[in-house]
C-alpha cells in the first residue's frame, strides 16, 4: 500500500510540474496560456506558477514524510478541485482550459487514494 501511495503522490507532483516550470521559464506563459510574460496577466501567471511550485513541493515532501500527508492532501486538493469547480462553473469551455481540466480530472484518482490513506 505504501508503494502505491508514493506512486500516487508522484503522479500528483507530475500533474503540477508544467505549470510550476513557468516560474523558472517565464517564456512558457506564452506557449501554455497565450499571454505575454511581460504584461500584467503574464506577471500574474508567473506568480501563479510559484504557487504551483509550492503544490509540487508539498506533494514531493509527502512522498518521503508520511506525517506531512494530511496537509499535503489539503494543499493539492485545493489546487485540483478548485480549478475543476471553476471550470465547471464556466460551463466546461473547450480549448486550452479543457487541456488543463482533463489531467486535473484524471488527477482526482490519485488524489482520492492519497486522501483516503492520509485521513483513515
Amino acid at each position: 500500500m505504501e508503494a502505491i501511495t508514493k506512486i500516487a503522490w508522484g503522479l500528483l507532483v507530475l500533474l503540477h510540474v508544467m505549470p510550476a516550470a513557468v516560474v523558472f521559464m517565464p517564456g512558457l506563459v506564452e506557449k501554455l496560456y497565450g499571454a505575454s510574460p511581460a504584461g500584467d496577466i503574464g506577471l500574474l501567471l508567473v506568480h501563479r506558477s510559484a504557487l504551483f511550485l509550492a503544490v509540487c513541493v508539498a506533494a514531493l515532501y509527502a512522498i518521503f514524510d508520511s506525517q506531512s500527508r494530511r496537509i499535503a492532501t489539503l494543499i493539492v486538493g485545493i489546487s485540483v478541485v478548485s480549478f475543476l469547480l471553476i471550470y465547471l462553473r464556466a460551463g466546461l469551455p473547450a480549448g486550452e482550459l479543457r487541456k488543463i481540466a482533463i489531467p486535473d480530472a484524471i488527477g482526482l484518482v490519485p488524489l482520492l487514494w492519497v486522501s483516503v490513506q492520509a485521513w483513515r
